[in-house]
């Protein structure tokens, strides 16, 4: 049997559907997904010009020393992630989630909400969400919707300009609820409710099949959660096309982008 009737097989038979996702879920959405300095600066010319790679500019430490460079990069992506609709794997996943007794139930490590705008209704953010906001100062420990939020960024300079988004307790500044590099004042509340709901769901659930999607090891914090939640049953589908390979072969491996393996498996489970 081929890998993707094996993958099919273990949706198939199981009584729940636990999608594991990392940043290569949205490249067939058009989004970037940082992998390497090239990579993330194909997607952003201008800071290739000033040679500020991803990881140095997911610091928070820019919003107290430079909160325009620093707004410039994620007001950019917030407005990335506005304009962006989900492709269709998404729809697929979530139709083959509500074929099952247990439901769909997603762990993602993305902050973009593209799981929520494609209609998933209990989605665990462990790394935050960029539609979320805290106080850069932590005046409160409160954490609110972004949907009021605009940011006006110079394309040329990726800087943004005043007003920048502000605490709705203190008037200060306004941060992403976002988990970033070398990051002490995130706001954990709202993704800690996120997992555990989902840790709940997992315990009445047992016959899990998990779907992984573009989780990398360079952040392995999705792929270390795919292979626990599939430890006992094996029933891991890893879906990769640069690192698909799984440890001792508990599950099943499949070298290829999201959309077109959701696709062929589609075409199985239908």
């Amino acid at each position: 049997m081929s890998d993707l009737g094996r993958a099919a097989e273990l949706i198939a038979g199981a009584g729940a559907l636990l999608v594991c996702a990392g940043a290569g879920m949205g490249v067939d959405s058009g989004l970037p997904d940082f992998r390497g300095g090239e990579g993330f600066w194909r997607a952003y010319p201008p800071y290739a010009r000033l040679g500020l790679r991803f990881e140095e500019l997911a610091d928070p430490r820019h919003f107290a020393d430079d909160p325009e460079l620093a707004w410039g990069f994620y007001g950019h992506r917030l407005d990335l992630y506005r304009r962006t609709a989900p492709h269709a794997g998404f729809r697929l996943l979530r139709t083959w989630g509500s074929r099952l007794p247990g439901g769909v139930r997603v762990f993602t490590s993305n902050v973009d909400g593209q799981f929520q705008r494609a209609g998933f209704g209990m989605v665990a953010e462990a790394h935050g969400s960029i539609h979320h906001l805290q106080c850069l100062d932590g005046c409160t420990d409160e954490i609110w919707a972004a949907d009021t939020a605009e940011v006006d960024i110079d394309v040329e300079t990726m800087r943004a300009r005043s007003p920048l988004p502000c605490c709705l307790r203190c008037g200060g500044l306004a941060r992403p609820n976002i988990l970033m590099f070398g990051d002490v004042s995130w706001q954990p509340a709202r993704s800690d409710a996120q997992l555990t709901e989902l840790a709940t769901w997992r315990r009445a659930h047992r016959d899990v099949a998990v779907v992984e999607l573009g989780a990398g090891q360079a952040v392995p914090t999705v792929r270390r959660y795919a292979e626990l939640a599939s430890a006992a049953t094996g029933a891991l589908i890893r879906i990769n096309p640069r690192e698909p390979e799984i440890r001792h072969g508990r599950g099943v491996s499949i070298a290829a982008g999201a959309l077109d393996t959701l696709t062929a498996l589609d075409d199985l489970l239908s």
